[in-house]
């Protein structure tokens, strides 16, 4: 318990600078803009949304700056061994991405279920891929690597250095917008919204953080319900990304001290948000983008009337038919649902 509350006393403002800084000339600080919708202004007359496009960074989504964050510490010794991650996508992109851009070697270990286009960007970066049925499978074939290759694995969430890459979203986002009064940001594991929350909070303690997660996924409420990490969760939500079936000890600690509250939406919501995106914004994103706009249309359209609120668009990894599929299960979802929408 000791050694975890020392780690997160190291996810302070200098550590969080000092990495910002040290992967500068390798990631990119992605822009903010102001979303100028009327329809979302019928939601919220008064309310100006911000948001940080992060679905523009290197491989398409956030993961990019925890993977080369971890990546980055890697002992220069063990670097020609190489590095191992499990991933339902993303993060095995980034991963794999991030070993490159370092020189080292990238074996992950992906679901038969993972997205076409995900499998085609993590071949794209070289690494070489281990195709798994088994859920439960994942991790355990990755610690294989680690006992016999000597690879170094890359967490997706957890750990003091992903927390302090994806931490530099959170400075860039309150920085450009000192005035926002609230931002929304995923949930997965808790990687992206541990190192945001943690960066915005120590720089404007008034900013409101909020989570969001799937109601057929929501783990991370769970685990504050509960009081501590927890594991095996049972899921039902086709937001893959959103969908780690556990929490684990580091990101749990920092969300649970930052995080003012977690809302969760449905599939169909967050589909339905990306018809939104689409059309308002011009924006194509994955669903777990979406699931932002979806928490400021639905549980929380009254609490952040009059705010400046930003939204994380934190990635767009999908594919072009994926992406029709889900677009029309979302325009169905609105149509049955003209009173909110």
């Amino acid at each position: 318990m000791e050694n975890l509350q020392n780690e997160i006393l190291r996810l302070n403002l200098k550590s969080i600078s000092h990495t910002k800084e040290k992967l500068k000339d390798q990631i990119i600080e992605t822009p903010t803009i102001k979303l100028n919708s009327p329809y979302l202004k019928k939601i919220n007359a008064n309310s100006e949304i911000f948001m940080k496009l992060e679905l523009f960074q290197h491989t398409g989504t956030f993961k990019a700056r925890g993977a080369l964050s971890a990546a980055s510490e890697i002992d220069k010794n063990k670097k020609k061994f190489g590095i191992t991650a499990a991933s339902a996508g993303n993060h095995a992109i980034a991963a794999s991405w991030a070993a490159k851009k370092l020189g080292m070697s990238a074996k992950v270990v992906m679901r038969s279920t993972a997205n076409p286009y995900r499998l085609k960007q993590v071949k794209n970066e070289d690494a070489e891929i281990i195709i798994t049925d088994n859920l439960d499978e994942l991790f355990k074939i990755a610690k294989k690597l680690v006992d016999e290759e000597q690879r170094t694995f890359i967490h997706p969430f957890e750990g003091l250095s992903t927390s302090l890459g994806t931490a530099g979203i959170g400075l860039e986002f309150v920085k450009s917008i000192p005035t926002l009064d609230a931002v929304i940001v995923s949930i997965g594991g808790g990687g992206l919204i541990s190192g945001v929350s943690a960066a915005i909070k120590q720089v404007n303690e008034n900013c409101k953080i909020f989570g969001v997660e799937p109601k057929g996924a929501a783990t991370m409420l769970k685990s504050f319900s509960t009081g501590k990490p927890i594991k095996n969760v049972t899921i039902d939500s086709e937001v893959d990304s959103l969908s780690p079936p556990m929490t684990l000890p580091f990101s749990y600690a920092v969300c649970k001290k930052y995080i003012d509250e977690i809302v969760t939406v449905s599939d169909e919501e967050i589909f339905a948000s990306m018809v939104i995106l689409q059309e308002e914004s011009k924006l194509a994103v994955e669903p777990a983008a979406a699931a932002t706009l979806s928490a400021y249309i639905g549980p929380l359209k009254h609490k952040l009337k009059n705010k400046n609120v930003g939204l994380l668009m934190c990635g767009a990894n999908i594919d072009h038919k994926s992406y029709s599929d889900l677009l029309l299960k979302g325009q169905s979802y609105i149509n049955k649902n003209k009173s909110i929408f």
